[in-house]
């Protein structure tokens, strides 16, 4: 779209008598609200664990997970400083608990993942209910649910959280609430959501209460198993290898209703044909090493870095030993609303 031309005496003194009355001139704003292609302030950008870890373990000499009540360092997107965001509609985070502490139980309106990077027999409790924490494990937090972290081991616990927050300020639907304790009471065995829900049956009577799957753990385990059965097909994708997507699995539809979840296999030496799509994508490096180049910026990686793919920009992935990428976006979004699209070549 042409923008307006350049407003003459008569049209800046119309919009400076509409201005009062909080008007404003469409036509002087079109071109940049409706856009032929995405335009986004985000910007690739990598964050490499080991450099994020020395400062994260200071911060754990500075304040306690009790005072902080959430001990993070904020992935801030270099486009979107002071935004608390790593894409414009998503926040990324790595918490520190160390051993014996307890992230004190709360709810939010907000929904939450949590992807294990460091560390193995920290607990999250979700609504009643354990699930012990080791790497390469996903754990869900739906929406207003109750949620508590504590670590019984004797090593510091770190996890990448990736949240909604952006997209929920955006909405003015932010609501919290603390509980009266540090944890919360456990009334169900750890294993309970995965056999309930998790092995291909379900309660004859239930019915879900939320578009977010009942099964909050997701662990590393199987996730990799899956990987390596499928490999023996070798029907990579030229622009993904093998991806997967974790999956609500009563309803086959995304994990959660806002943030869309995936892990994928990229074996030796695998490079990715260029891709593009609308959903800004955060990476988290769970095997391997390798790089991506986005444009004309290229983001070399390793275990447990994290990197971000800006909305529409052009990319591609080079393994150079076999790797596995978890990653998160707000796809489930746009898929609802009719906007999600991808280019492939």
């Amino acid at each position: 779209m042409r923008s307006a031309a350049p407003a003459g005496p008569e049209r800046a003194a119309f919009y400076e008598r509409i201005s009062p009355g909080n008007l404003a001139p469409l036509w002087e704003s079109l071109h940049a609200l409706v856009t032929p292609q995405p335009v986004s302030p985000v910007e690739a950008c990598l964050w490499r664990y080991a450099e994020v870890r020395e400062h994260l373990m200071e911060a754990g000499r500075l304040i306690t997970a009790q005072e902080a009540e959430r001990r993070v360092l904020i992935l801030e997107n270099p486009g979107l400083r002071g935004q608390a965001a790593i894409t414009r509609s998503l926040y990324a985070g790595l918490q520190l608990i160390l051993p014996g502490e307890v992230a004190p139980a709360h709810r939010h309106t907000q929904s939450a993942l949590r992807f294990v990077v460091e560390g193995e027999g920290a607990h999250t409790a979700v609504e009643g209910e354990r699930t012990v924490m080791r790497p390469g494990d996903l754990v869900l937090t739906p929406s207003w649910t109750w949620h508590d972290h504590g670590n019984e081991s004797d090593r510091p616990m770190v996890w990448l959280d990736g949240l909604d927050i952006p997209l929920v300020r955006m909405l003015d639907a932010s609501f919290a609430e603390k509980l009266n304790a540090e944890e919360q009471p456990v009334s169900r065995p750890v294993g309970d959501a995965p056999a309930r829900y998790g092995k291909g049956l379900l309660p004859v009577d239930w019915k879900p209460r939320s578009q977010t799957s009942p099964v909050f753990s997701y662990p590393y385990e199987r996730t990799r198993e899956v990987l390596e059965t499928l490999r023996r097909t070798e029907e990579w994708d030229p622009c993904h290898g093998l991806k997967m997507r974790y999956a609500n699995p009563a309803t086959g539809g995304h994990a959660m209703p806002t943030i869309g979840t995936f892990v994928q296999l990229l074996p030796k030496g695998f490079a990715t044909e260029p891709y593009r799509c609308t959903d800004a994508t955060v990476y988290a490096v769970v095997e391997g090493t390798g790089r991506t180049r986005v444009g004309d910026r290229v983001l070399d990686w390793g275990p447990k870095d994290v990197f971000v793919v800006p909305s529409w920009a052009p990319h591609r992935h080079d393994a150079q030993e076999e790797a596995v990428l978890f990653s998160y976006s707000d796809r489930p979004v746009q898929e609802k609303l009719d906007l999600w699209r991808e280019a492939r070549g």
